[in-house]
């Protein structure tokens, strides 16, 4: 397994409005490993696909807003705020999977199996990540990538503890913009998480496609993507 290496951790610190304290360094362009003419390629692919898909989406889309206004009041679309590239905060689009009335926690609550949050049709949703499709807007926009570590939350706890707080190596996942799927993504870990270990698990494959990122790794993980999309068992 990809260990991350020391050079990752920055002793110097700045506020961010989102997530406190974060490495100065990982705001800089010199840190950034996706530059240059590869960040222009990987920014073309993103936009070309994307909005082939939303064309081929065109009527899918609609109709599965038009289920989740049929089967339970409220918004079919919600926005929920993320970090994303160089720890700045976003507004992520996502398909309405859990009833509109759910009530607001103290902290941010991952899904579990059987959440009663969740509706009926906001299950199959999220087994087969079509909930993540309204994500397409936000890869025109630049807030992401189809590939590149998931973005979280802020204020996603394991246990107790914020995400950032469980290993000093979390915030180098925010040097490549967040992505709709990445290499942790296709190799299982995605769902809830429950333990450190598996946060452990998501940050060494995160920073294991950012320190070997290619194109054609990108093109390799679209394509698990889409040959696992049905399949997964730990999405909620």
């Amino acid at each position: 397994m990809y260990q991350p290496v020391g050079s990752l951790v920055d002793t110097a610190f700045l506020p961010s409005r989102d997530i406190g304290l974060v490495p100065l360094s990982y705001r800089q362009p010199a840190h950034w490993p996706i530059h240059g003419w590869r960040a222009a390629v990987k920014r073309t692919m993103d936009i070309s696909i994307a909005l082939i898909l939303l064309v081929v989406l065109s009527v899918l889309l609609p109709a599965i807003m038009l289920r989740i206004r049929l089967e339970t009041p409220g918004r079919a679309l919600f926005c929920q705020r993320r970090v994303g590239f160089a720890n700045v905060g976003f507004d992520m689009w996502k398909l309405r999977t859990m009833y509109d009335h759910a009530p607001e926690q103290s902290r941010l609550v991952q899904a579990t199996r059987d959440d009663p949050r969740v509706t009926p049709l906001g299950r199959w949703l999220r087994r087969t990540s079509l909930d993540e499709l309204p994500q397409l807007i936000n890869v025109l926009r630049g807030d992401m990538s189809l590939v590149g570590p998931r973005p979280h939350a802020p204020g996603t706890c394991v246990g107790d503890k914020p995400f950032e707080m469980v290993t000093p190596h979390y915030f180098a996942r925010h040097r490549v913009r967040p992505g709709m799927t990445g290499l942790a993504q296709v190799r299982g870990f995605r769902g809830e998480t429950e333990t450190e270990q598996k946060l452990l698990q998501r940050i060494a494959a995160d920073l294991e496609y950012i320190e070997h990122w290619s194109l054609w790794l990108d093109l390799k993980i679209l394509l698990r993507t889409v040959a696992t999309l049905f399949g997964a068992q730990n999405a909620y």
